[in-house]
């Protein structure tokens, strides 16, 4: 499998230089799992600056407001009501939260720490046969350097058309509010992913963001002044949906 390694100074810089690497090196493979083929690589994406604006690319699947609902989930567990309900064994932010505390004493005590980790994946739960639903993201690492906050995250695999650029959101803004509350600048955000995929329905989409990426034309936008305003706007009906959810 080939390796890839792409850095922006933003978020959409280095996302996007990520999908096109993805388009012109990705190999053909098979996924049985899904009974289809992908176009993968290993991918190493380094946001040097990752608050910097722009923060917002348009090239991924929804928009403000899912944007919004997704931030929520990971960062404030809107949908964790699933779990205690019994209907999902996780989400992301169910394995997140309970590791966080242990983070933010852990930087405390030693800010050169390298043992700032959580482990979202759960062996227990992920490898249990049968269970069609292992978690992609597998651990965060938190560094303090240099007065900086740090984030390196590992995911197994990585759908990067539809996926990647809301999980780098999400977890940067995760970054971010950590570095408030232990009162640090940010540092960079690094996204690893062992198998960064288009799967074969998404290969027109893939090709279109790469044209889009060629074209010149605007595809990103500043979140602060701009997006964070509609999202903002946005969660009245998120929080109507989730209420909805709830009562089901």
């Amino acid at each position: 499998m080939r390796e890839k390694l792409v850095t922006g100074r933003t978020l959409p810089e280095a996302y996007h230089r990520a999908i096109e690497e993805l388009y012109e090196f990705g190999d053909l493979s098979d996924c049985p799992d899904y009974g289809t083929r992908q176009k993968e690589l290993s991918m190493t994406i380094c946001v040097e600056e990752p608050v910097s604006e722009p923060m917002i690319s348009k090239l991924f699947i929804g928009g403000f407001l899912e944007l919004e609902q997704y931030r929520q989930e990971i960062l404030d567990g809107i949908l964790d009501f699933e779990v205690e309900r019994g209907n999902w064994e996780y989400t992301y932010h169910s394995r997140i939260a309970e590791q966080l505390p242990f983070v933010r004493r852990e930087l405390k005590r030693n800010p050169d720490s390298r043992r700032a980790v959580i482990d979202v994946r759960d062996w227990r739960h992920d490898t249990r046969e049968g269970n069609d639903s292992p978690a992609c993201l597998q651990h965060i690492h938190f560094f303090i350097r240099g007065g900086r906050l740090y984030c390196k995250v590992l995911f197994r695999s990585n759908d990067a058309v539809k996926a990647t650029f809301m999980n780098a959101f999400a977890l940067i803004l995760m970054q971010r509010r950590l570095a408030d509350e232990l009162g640090v600048e940010m540092g960079s955000y690094t996204h690893r992913a062992n198998s960064f995929h288009a799967y074969e329905k998404d290969f027109r989409l893939l090709e279109k963001y790469v044209g889009a990426i060629r074209s010149g034309e605007q595809i990103t936008y500043d979140y602060i002044g701009d997006w964070d305003e509609l999202m903002e706007e946005a969660k009245p009906e998120i929080a109507k949906k989730r209420e909805e959810l709830k009562n089901r």
